[in-house]
């Protein structure tokens, strides 16, 4: 087993119900809507039994490790680490977003629209990149964690917003430009799982982001732009049986059929307008059961969101893949960027024709439109790796369990860098850990 690393932000606090800039200063304390939210995080986490807990010691966070944990029944007490403090915004700390407009405009459009490349002012005139200096810090952290926890530990961090989206983009190794890519809800779980290579840095996957199910919320709020549900088709037999299928046109299994009803009855109150999937029979019948609750709302195949051609491969198991073809199966799981499958395809094809598929179907959106897409694996994961800054090389990298479901928003327009709102929910499947099926594309 990996090391499992999960992510809590804070429980709403008073500054953000007053909408003012918090920092690291500890003017800002819990509310009582994010106590609630602190307990019902316990207890969604409850089927885990954590190694260590890791808090920033600011009080907003404190006090949601202190609440959680107390609903969730462990006897473990935080470890407050001061690498885990929020981002320092000193020079606007208790203002509101208003005031720091009026009085910083030039910065303030800096953080709202490239936030790696705004500068601020201590107290002693010296000058400051608050976003990279907290990836610096996160990385500190993550480098100490790593030091002291192994495989099969389950780690909590509680802590905050712009820390919290900092470690996971240390963690994928990406830079402080990916800062406005992701998003973490108040109380927010995410995961992720390490594993550690022959000495160098460990592979990491981002099995889920910003779960907010648990909370009374199936999916984050939407704000402006267009909105995509992205959705892996549900389980086959050949899934289950760890089979590559590829192009082969595998059906759904009973499970996999139950996994599309849960799905459905997930995305059942998020109003849809546009509905999109490949054009093989397991998306297509994944995408009929979700618009079950959706009538009337169009569904358009598109041939560009088909699973990657396996050629020779598709069919086998792994173990007989291994007899056949042993290096170029492991360069797959190495370095499957350089891979040509026998006969099939290139995850570099896949990459060029997903994009394409999905940004014709982003640009065809009205701003206030959200679409469904349902795809496979490898489609998804180089959708997700393009979209977060990644490249074909760290598809490993992305979870995609069946039936999860992919948050995607445009809210600067369907040309600007999107915001990966929400990734690999499965709590509808039956907890926040993804446990589909672990077998083949």
């Amino acid at each position: 087993m990996p090391l499992r690393i999960v992510l809590v932000r804070h429980g709403l606090s008073s500054f953000n119900l007053e909408h003012r800039i918090q920092g690291r200063d500890d003017l800002s304390n819990l509310t009582e809507e994010g106590q609630r939210q602190a307990r019902c995080t316990g207890e969604a986490l409850a089927e885990l039994a954590f190694t260590a807990v890791y808090s920033s010691p600011l009080q907003r966070a404190s006090a949601t490790a202190a609440a959680l944990l107390a609903r969730h029944g462990s006897p473990l007490a935080p470890v407050y680490d001061d690498d885990l403090l929020e981002i320092d915004l000193a020079p606007w700390s208790g203002l509101l977003r208003s005031e720091v407009r009026a009085v910083d405009p030039e910065q303030e459009r800096r953080w709202r629209e490239a936030p790696e490349t705004m500068e601020l002012q201590r107290a002693d005139g010296s000058r400051f990149l608050p976003v990279p200096e907290l990836l610096e810090q996160a990385g500190r952290f993550a480098d100490r964690l790593l030091a002291r926890h192994g495989d099969d530990d389950t780690v909590l961090v509680v802590a905050h917003n712009a820390i919290l989206r900092c470690l996971v983009l240390h963690l994928l190794g990406l830079r402080a430009s990916g800062f406005l890519r992701l998003r973490l809800d108040n109380a927010s779980i995410s995961v992720l799982n390490l594993v550690r290579g022959e000495g160098g840095r460990p592979s990491v996957q981002l099995e889920s982001l910003n779960g907010t199910a648990h909370l009374g919320m199936a999916l984050p709020p939407a704000g402006p732009g267009c909105r995509l549900l992205l959705v892996r088709h549900g389980e086959t037999d050949w899934n289950r049986e760890g089979r590559f299928q590829g192009q082969i046109d595998i059906p759904l299994n009973a499970h996999g059929l139950a996994q599309a009803e849960a799905a459905r009855a997930f995305l059942a109150p998020i109003p849809l307008q546009r509905a999109y999937s490949s054009d093989m029979a397991r998306p297509l019948r994944t995408a009929e059961v979700i618009l079950g609750s959706h009538p009337g709302v169009p569904l358009t195949t598109a041939r560009g969101l088909r699973e990657i051609g396996h050629g020779l491969w598709e069919g086998r198991l792994e173990s007989e893949i291994a007899a056949g073809w042993p290096d170029l199966l492991a360069a797959w799981k190495r370095t499957p960027e350089i891979v040509q499958m026998p006969e099939g395809e290139t995850i570099g094809g896949v990459w060029d024709r997903s994009l394409a598929a999905w940004n014709r179907i982003v640009a065809g959106l009205d701003p206030r439109e959200t679409a469904l897409v349902v795809a496979h694996d490898a489609v998804n994961k180089t959708i997700l790796c393009a979209l977060l800054g990644l490249t074909p090389a760290d598809i490993w990298a992305i979870k995609q369990g069946n039936g999860g479901v992919t948050v995607i928003d445009y809210p600067r327009g369907a040309t600007a860098p999107p915001v990966v709102s929400a990734l690999n929910l499965t709590a509808h499947l039956g907890g926040v850990i993804d446990r589909t099926a672990a077998g083949a594309l």
